[in-house]
């Protein structure tokens, strides 16, 4: 009876509320579009015929789609390994990250913690101030860091503003929780893993969106740090591929077969080179975000707000 009365008592709305949702889908469907639009201009001239998107004659209909481009671009040399490097650097990357501002949030949270006040201010001030370029190299170099895979690891287990979203997740989870595990005899390590872990999925999962980002699309401490090819960063190596689009182009043509070289649709040309490029950079992420995308804006609010 009572579900028959309440669906009896639907709310109405007025013209006005309709015309404010109309409104509202409308503003926010055309916002959706002007930012879904540079990737779909990306993908689309990336397969349309070179020598049209080399005119600016693609802009929101692929022409004479080919696929080679793709097949070039993965033929350059050191793709397979740089590729390797940055899956590596992101996976692993992505998993100490998430552990390390897991259990330093986490941790900060404990009244029990030694001068945790005191640490946890030293951790804040690193947000602020840093000793630049210069000193870190020298710093990396000094721990042999220098010209390794830990390089990319190491120094970027320890976010500070990690850290601090856990922590205020953590603040938000009912402190009974931990108590009663701690009745039943269970240790700190117990409470982290069993109880805290579980809890904060969304705050995590956020976290590791942040991270995979970071780690996926950094080239710049590659730049710095490695001068060993077989080391090299797929985006770093992509980013060398984009200023040397002109001479790439020259040279993918120049040693593809007879009847590629003969179709002017798939020669290489700059243009063909840079969208490929930066379809191969974004496209990963592109799919790693609608996997999270559940936990994201709760961990977002719930991570930002305390109480």
């Amino acid at each position: 009876m009572r579900a028959a009365t309440i669906s009896k008592n639907k709310i109405k709305h007025s013209k006005a509320d309709h015309a404010f949702n109309i409104v509202n889908y409308l503003v926010f469907g055309l916002i959706t579009l002007i930012c879904a639009y540079p990737f779909y201009y990306l993908i689309i001239n990336s397969i349309s015929a070179n020598d049209l998107s080399n005119n600016g004659l693609i802009n929101f209909l692929p022409r004479q789609i080919h696929f080679q481009n793709y097949k070039d671009v993965l033929k350059m040399s050191g793709i397979g390994t740089a590729a390797l490097v940055s899956v590596g650097r992101t996976v692993i990357g992505t998993a100490c990250t998430v552990m390390a501002s897991a259990y330093l949030g986490f941790m900060f949270t404990q009244e029990k913690m030694w001068h945790r006040k005191l640490w946890y201010r030293l951790l804040v001030v690193t947000m602020y101030f840093n000793a630049g370029l210069i000193p870190m190299f020298m710093t990396m170099k000094t721990l042999h860091l220098t010209n390794t895979f830990w390089v990319y690891i190491i120094p970027a287990i320890v976010q500070p503003f990690n850290v601090i979203m856990v922590k205020t997740y953590v603040e938000s989870i009912p402190r009974s929780l931990q108590e009663a595990a701690e009745i039943d005899g269970a240790g700190i390590l117990t409470v982290f893993f069993k109880v805290i872990l579980p809890t904060s999925k969304p705050i995590l999962a956020t976290i590791a969106i942040w991270a995979a980002v970071g780690q996926w699309n950094s080239f710049q401490d590659t730049l710095i740090y490695i001068t060993d090819q077989k080391l090299y960063s797929l985006q770093y190596l992509l980013y060398t591929y984009l200023n040397q689009a002109s001479s790439l182009a020259s040279l993918v043509k120049s040693t593809g077969n007879a009847a590629s070289v003969a179709n002017i649709a798939t020669m290489q040309t700059p243009t063909s080179i840079r969208m490929t490029i930066s379809v191969i950079v974004v496209l990963p992420i592109l799919f790693i975000y609608p996997m999270f995308q559940k936990y994201f804006v709760k961990g977002i609010m719930i991570g930002s707000v305390k109480g």
